[in-house]
């Protein structure tokens, strides 16, 4: 069964990044897995950040050889590639992942060059603009402090996408709610659409009992997205990330998921968040009674 507008395409895999830290060698395997699997709908893009695509070749070639054949036994591989390096590695990248056969570059994430906020979004989305290509997605990872409003408003001139950064492997990594809720209050006040990467790793915001690190729950940044579609403000957007209710969250939700032009407008707005385990994030949705009976 194909997953519901409120999820689809949801969670993009990001088993290559921190924590997880999968080997190429097995996360390659593993997407193209969920891909074929019963939840396939649920699943974006595989993220590679720029400095790993020669061991992506490398897995390819691998893929060719066993197969016996060019790398077309599968589908085209829809891929992600991350450049933190900032706008000058954006060429380069998209070239060499464009040349792999049995790749389908489907978008690209590019961290703001330093300095001035505005003047780096701007940067990086006209990198984005020269070498994305033609139905590809742009995504700009807005510097974090201070008011993002002037940054974000950039990038809805420039036509791309905002990416928030919502966690690490360091406590400071993680935004708190207020300035999570006014990020995400910018974007939507802006039309811009965003995702979030980093640290959603469940659908409720909790306490790690393993780090003690405050986590954001997907599904609150989810229905904080719909409050402020909704017309709520940045403070009731801040209150909906604090929830650690999931039944309360998930009653919300159901709201949502039986309305099919909510869920849209709701996902056109908040695109998805990168995730190193697509399982889990989907476990919780079961746990939570979201999901379909048969997913």
């Amino acid at each position: 069964m194909s997953a519901p507008p409120l999820f689809a395409r949801m969670l993009d895999d990001a088993a290559l990044f921190p924590p997880g830290d999968a080997p190429m060698a097995e996360a390659l395997p593993r997407h193209r897995a969920l891909r074929r699997g019963s939840r396939a709908d649920y699943v974006g893009p595989f993220i590679v950040a720029d400095a790993w695509l020669g061991d992506l070749e490398a897995a390819l070639a691998r893929e060719a050889e066993r197969a016996g054949t060019p790398a077309r036994t599968e589908a085209p591989l829809e891929v992600t590639v991350t450049v933190p390096g900032g706008p000058a590695g954006v060429g380069p990248a998209l070239q060499r992942a464009g040349r792999m056969p049995g790749v389908r570059v489907v978008g690209a994430e590019v961290a703001a060059a330093p300095g001035e906020p505005s003047a780096g979004v701007l940067a990086a989305a006209a990198a984005l603009t020269d070498h994305l290509p033609q139905g590809a997605h742009g995504h700009v990872e807005v510097p974090r402090g201070g008011d993002r409003s002037p940054a974000v408003a950039a990038l809805a001139e420039a036509g791309h996408r905002a990416k928030f950064r919502t966690g690490g492997v360091r406590a400071d990594a993680f935004p708190s709610e207020a300035e999570l809720a006014a990020a995400l209050a910018a974007a939507v006040a802006a039309g811009v659409p965003a995702k979030c990467t980093a640290g959603l790793h469940n659908a409720v915001r909790h306490t790690s009992a393993e780090t003690g690190f405050e986590h954001h729950g997907f599904l609150n940044v989810l229905m904080a997205v719909d409050a402020l579609l909704g017309g709520a403000r940045a403070a009731q957007a801040e209150s909906v990330l604090a929830e650690r209710d999931g039944k309360s969250l998930a009653r919300e939700a159901q709201g949502v998921l039986g309305d099919e032009r909510r869920s849209r407008a709701l996902r056109a707005a908040f695109t998805g968040f990168g995730t190193c385990s697509v399982d889990e994030p989907l476990e919780d949705l079961d746990a939570l009674g979201l999901l379909p009976d048969d997913a």
